[in-house]
């Protein structure tokens, strides 16, 4: 029988950190997933100087993707943790090892999970504070000039090929922002969409379209996402949001994606201070957006990131550990 993988289970599966404020045995070797993007290799990083440094753990990375990860885990018990599991990821093996207790969901590392959605720049918040939404920022298309025309204000799209496309063009339709003065703008690639923003902000003019959280770029540049004024549809959104030039989209707002670390059962089992810890480590998008921008700019390592994080944001992980590993972890930076 196979078993879906919904928010119910992973309440069900979820280690609560206060089931494991009992003392283990020495720690041993542990493996962690260092995955193969920033955020989750910096946590990957994050998680081996805490195990090694306050727990004594000997800790092994396994480099690789999302894919490869989870094959092993189900499979093989290994690693014993993936620091960063993104949901949309979940496979009917992983949805087996769950119900079977072979695998296990600790803390939701990224605290708002992965957002995205149309962002403006702050500044232009702080100058105009009633752009809290989408609805509001439509009628003022002068805020958002397009740079190929200035009378019309501009919406900025994903590049093609990105799943994205189909709902920012979708949900353009669905608000009316060309009848309110919009026009679509198509950027070529990625780098593309981000200079465009950076251009924004060094022009100090308004940009209002499609990003997400957690990146380096809003790590550097302070931007607000609005609201769509509508709580996510699945529904909608399957039937119409994310398809193609559908004939009648509706007002809908982007998903959030649920991001937490998973863990086997010999962890779980076997090291219950390890628990204590994974069971509350988590942090926010403006935290890892920081973290990733810093790496960005400094063209530097995993390992480097992480303890530039361990060494700028106390405040954050000392609330994830007991003082005696905070203080060991600490003599170490």
């Amino acid at each position: 029988m196979k078993v879906t993988i919904t928010a119910a289970a992973i309440a069900g599966a979820l280690i609560s950190s206060a089931s494991f404020a009992v003392a283990a045995e020495p720690c041993g070797e542990i493996s962690i997933a260092e995955l193969n993007w920033p955020s989750a290799g910096i946590a990957a990083w994050v998680d081996r100087i805490i195990l090694e440094e306050g727990y004594g753990c000997t800790v092994d990375l396994l480099s690789g993707d999302t894919v490869s990860a989870i094959d092993t885990i189900t499979s093989a018990g290994r690693p014993d943790i993936i620091p960063e599991f993104w949901f949309e990821s979940t496979t009917p093996a992983l949805q087996d090892a769950v119900a079977a207790g072979k695998v296990s969901f600790a803390a939701p590392l990224l605290r708002e999970g992965g957002v995205q959605g149309w962002w403006v720049p702050k500044y232009l918040v702080d100058q105009n504070p009633e752009i809290t939404t989408v609805e509001a920022a439509l009628a003022h298309p002068e805020l958002f000039p397009s740079p190929a025309d200035a009378t019309v204000g501009a919406i900025f799209s994903c590049p093609d090929g990105w799943v994205c496309r189909d709902a920012t063009e979708n949900l353009f339709r669905a608000f009316s922002a060309e009848d309110a003065g919009f026009r679509l703008i198509d950027p070529s690639s990625s780098a593309a969409l981000k200079q465009s923003i950076v251009d924004a902000f060094e022009k100090q003019q308004g940009w209002l379209g499609y990003y997400w959280a957690p990146t380096a770029l809003l790590g550097d540049y302070d931007m607000v996402k609005l609201s769509f004024g509508v709580e996510f549809d699945k529904t909608e959104w399957d039937r119409c949001t994310v398809q193609p030039d559908c004939s009648d989209p509706k007002p809908n707002a982007y998903p959030v994606s649920a991001v937490y670390t998973l863990v086997t059962d010999a962890l779980e089992e076997g090291h219950p201070d390890l628990m204590g810890y994974l069971g509350v480590r988590t942090w926010d998008n403006k935290t890892v957006s920081t973290v990733l921008a810093w790496q960005q700019e400094n063209n530097a390592t995993n390992a480097e990131a992480a303890r530039y994080f361990l060494k700028e944001f106390p405040n954050v992980w000392h609330a994830w550990l007991p003082a005696f590993a905070a203080d060991k972890v600490e003599r170490t930076l």
